[in-house]
């Protein structure tokens, strides 16, 4: 394996069984139609609670990460996330892996719209090491972490020359148990119109994908692009924590 696509740590025996498989076969064709149509897919009972709970335990080992960053001192928002080191956990990596090839052909079908460049290759090592190779070496996914009153800044995750156009996020907590509050929210600005908010409904384990910065919506006179940004809402109460896959590095 080349030195600019680490090796995965391994996960422990019997953990995230069949987790590659179980993304294969997700309706990625209904993935798709929702992308297009509302700027995000939710996919339910991705992952297991006990399998959410691991990873929300992963927060507590500082050994797994590259850097912490404290949101309110960057005026990011209120509460804390993580970013993974390399090598990942064989899960992170093993969901990168799997979620990228679909994402990939949605992703080239959208630039083909928007009439842009480049296009993204079939397999997510490729694509890193393109990263790499422009000096963007550092992995992305993360863990964030929300207490009761922490939120999240609207934002896109943007993070050197190449982006992949599309990323997702799991939620690691179950809403009502766990914590109150704490919406995934996403909004869109189109040319000449008003910003429109789409506030996401997920459970523990479920997942949502959604772009990065901009996608494609059809008009009458073809494709147009419009931008997006992401956030959280204020936690009312308890603690919430959340995996993020992005799949490009940062320089």
């Amino acid at each position: 394996m080349s030195p600019r696509q680490p090796r995965a740590a391994a996960p422990a025996p019997g953990a995230f069984a069949g987790l590659s498989a179980r993304c294969q076969a997700l309706d990625w064709q209904d993935i798709a139609a929702d992308l297009d149509a509302h700027g995000c897919a939710i996919v339910p009972g991705l992952l297991t609670q006990e399998e959410c709970v691991r990873l929300a335990g992963a927060y507590a080992k500082p050994e797994l990460f590259r850097s912490r960053v404290v949101m309110e001192r960057h005026g990011f928002g209120k509460g804390e996330y993580q970013y993974f080191a390399y090598p990942l956990p064989g899960p992170i990596a093993e969901l990168r892996a799997a979620l990228y090839p679909p994402l990939a052909r949605i992703a080239n079908r959208w630039y083909d719209a928007m009439q842009l460049e480049p296009r993204f290759p079939p397999r997510h090592e490729d694509f890193v090491a393109r990263c790499h190779a422009a000096g963007q070496v550092r992995p992305t996914p993360l863990l964030l972490q929300y207490r009761a009153g922490d939120y999240n800044c609207l934002h896109q995750d943007l993070y050197g020359e190449h982006v992949f156009p599309l990323q997702a996020a799991v939620l690691l907590s179950q809403p009502g148990a766990d914590y109150e509050g704490g919406e995934f929210v996403l909004t869109e600005q189109r040319p000449r119109m008003q910003s429109r908010a789409e506030v996401v409904p997920l459970e523990q384990g479920g997942m949502v994908i959604f772009p990065v910065f901009h996608r494609p919506v059809s008009g009458t006179r073809g494709a147009y692009r419009v931008n997006l940004r992401h956030g959280v809402s204020r936690l009312r109460s308890g603690s919430r924590h959340t995996l993020g896959i992005i799949f490009h590095d940062a320089s």
